[in-house]
């Protein structure tokens, strides 16, 4: 279930909902019982499949062209 993190705009408090998506856009009460809440944007890390999951192993040294470019 995805959770979704809010700030009170009265006490400054940050907290998380876990909530399903289709209730993201509800309002939240903070954990001191305030109302006055607004929804955070969050990062999302996306990662590709690495060598400790079992995944293809790299060929490139990193940098801009897979480590081609000499930069």
């Amino acid at each position: 279930m995805p959770r979704y993190e809010f700030r009170c705009r009265a006490c400054g408090d940050t907290f998380e909902v876990n909530r399903t998506m289709d209730r993201a856009g509800e309002p939240a009460v903070c954990p001191q019982g305030h109302l006055d809440t607004v929804k955070l944007l969050s990062t999302v890390a996306v990662t590709g499949r690495g060598g400790a999951s079992g995944g293809a192993p790299s060929s490139g040294g990193g940098g801009c062209c897979g480590g081609a470019c000499g930069c």
